[in-house]
């Protein structure tokens, strides 16, 4: 369907099959549902795209479930309906959290987290969670469905492995053993970007996650290794230093992350004792 602005085109979908057909016969055709990012791009002069696919009928890819011992959160799921999911709260705490601390009541109502996601920005709120969970970022497309794991999913800057032709259609989380750690740095608590963002498990593995440090959202197998190999959290900062490569821009400063890195690192070490 064309809308009345020139030059874009908007099309609709039904189902699943009906949009991944959409992205077929359309090449460079942009997936939208709660436009939380689109529309602040188009508000600044940006162009995603001219095309533009509306996935907000299918219904089906908003439903929090399980399926066996993993946990399931459709693509077109919200920021208030991760909050309010027993699933989620029950099983994924530290996302519950993140939700919490994304933008304002309005975004958190229409934001996805599939949209989060294919944002691939470094700075996004749920990413660490992701990262740190060990989740399987799910994608369909005509071959059917493939199952990426989160922490091999993003290849750069706000790039990934999901081909123009696929949707994200769900993550999956397997059970989340040890004490879950969330917090996010802005200039405000939400409604900003973050400065820094971090997630944390501590149990019998320790793994550690940080976004706005690096073109994309990153993991610290060497500060874990210290960590888990039982050694001091001062070493382990040591280790943190060499794994991050914050930047200055228009929010923060790089020694300032570098800074707030460490602190969070350390005060999710010392809280999780």
């Amino acid at each position: 369907m064309r809308t009345a602005t020139a030059p874009y085109a908007l099309f609709r979908a039904r189902t699943l099959d009906g949009a991944l057909k959409i992205l077929r016969e359309e090449p460079g055709t942009v997936p939208i549902a709660g436009c939380t990012d689109v529309f602040v791009t188009l508000e600044f002069g940006g162009s995603p795209g001219t095309r533009y696919l509306d996935l907000s009928r299918l219904s089906a890819l908003r439903r929090i479930t399980t399926s066996g011992d993993k946990l399931v959160i459709g693509a077109l799921a919200t920021y208030t309906e991760l909050q309010k999911s027993r699933f989620v709260r029950a099983r994924l705490p530290m996302l519950v959290e993140a939700a919490r601390l994304v933008g304002g009541v309005q975004i958190q109502n229409m934001g996805t987290v599939g949209g989060n996601l294919a944002n691939a920005s470094p700075a996004g709120d749920t990413l660490p969670v992701f990262a740190v969970a060990n989740a399987d970022v799910v994608l369909a497309g005509p071959d059917g469905e493939r199952r990426v794991p989160f922490n091999a999913f993003y290849t750069g800057y706000r790039a990934s492995v999901r081909r123009p032709d696929e949707l994200i259609v769900a993550v999956e989380v397997s059970p989340v053993i040890g004490k879950q750690w969330f917090r996010k740095v802005g200039t405000r608590a939400a409604q900003a970007i973050s400065k820094v963002v971090f997630a944390g498990v501590r149990g019998l593995e320790t793994r550690l996650a940080l976004g706005s440090v690096a073109p994309t959202v990153i993991r610290l197998p060497g500060t874990e290794m210290v960590l888990n190999g039982g050694g001091s959290i001062d070493e382990a900062l040591r280790a943190l230093a060499d794994e991050i490569r914050p930047i200055d821009d228009l929010r923060s400063t790089a020694g300032y992350r570098r800074s707030v890195a460490a602190n969070l690192v350390r005060q999710f070490w010392s809280e999780t004792a």
